[in-house]
Parts: structure tokens; C-alpha cells; sequence
């Protein structure tokens, strides 16, 4: 497929309303899809079509020295992460702490169970065992 004839003049086009910030079709991101949809445009066509016009929107971008707000966003994400990965490896760290305690308790829940459990299969001789009552049948 062929690009349309006057399809760089349009990608040039929206290079200045977006550089100007006066986006008339996208969100006016300094980003190549954002350039491609104010142009009216498939993406393929600044990175494969014509990559002189994406490099030089990169240099305009470059120049005003502002961040693309994709990199913007990214940066933010990584530092959430960052907090959220350190968060994280902190609360593993209490939760490891916790683990000899916790195994400690079972054991000593553990011999506790078990002692009971040889105290009720051999009751001392002075306790007499209380048998349950069965139902009392009416007569008929």
C-alpha cells in the first residue's frame, strides 16, 4: 500500500500544532503515536515510512528539553514500584522474623496435645468415669 501523496506534509503538519501545543485530533503527548494519530496516520508510517520526520520530531522534542510524557509516566511508575518493592521486602522480612517463633508454639502445642492425649487413654485410678446416661425408653 502506498502512502497517500501528501501524507509527510500532514505528519509535518501536526509536528508544529503539536510542538505548539494547539493538537487539534490527539492528546498532544510528545510521542510518535501521539504525532501519528494528530496526522491521521498508522504509527508505521513515521517508523517505517518516513523515520526522518519521527527523528526529527524527537529532535524538536529534544530541544524544548521538556520530558515526553511518556517518560514522564515511566519515571513515576518506576518509583512506585521502587517503594512498592521495598514495602514488600520489608514485610517479608517481619514475616521471616516470625517463622522460629511461630514454629516454637507448635511444638509446644504439639507436646501439650500429646500429653493430654496419654493422660485420657490412661486415667489415673482415683477418677471414676462418667458414663453417659442412655435415653430412657417409654414402655409400652
Amino acid at each position: 500500500m502506498s502512502p497517500a501523496p501528501d501524507e509527510r506534509d500532514r505528519i509535518r503538519a501536526a509536528m508544529d500544532r503539536i510542538l505548539a501545543d494547539t493538537p487539534h485530533n490527539s492528546d498532544g503527548a510528545l510521542t510518535i503515536v501521539a504525532l501519528a494519530h494528530e496526522a491521521g496516520v498508522p504509527r508505521n508510517a513515521l517508523t517505517q515510512r518516513h523515520p526522518d520526520l519521527r527523528n526529527e520530531f524527537y529532535e524538536h522534542v529534544r530541544q524544548r528539553g521538556a520530558a515526553p510524557d511518556v517518560e514522564i509516566r515511566l519515571r513515576k511508575t518506576i518509583v512506585d514500584l521502587k517503594k512498592t518493592i521495598a514495602n514488600k521486602n520489608k514485610e517479608l522480612d517481619q514475616l521471616r522474623g516470625d517463622v522460629p517463633n511461630l514454629i516454637r508454639v507448635i511444638n509446644q502445642l504439639t507436646l501439650e496435645n500429646q500429653q493430654l492425649r496419654e493422660a485420657l487413654a490412661h486415667p489415673s485410678p482415683n477418677v471414676i468415669p462418667l458414663h453417659t446416661r442412655r435415653p430412657i425408653q417409654p414402655s409400652e
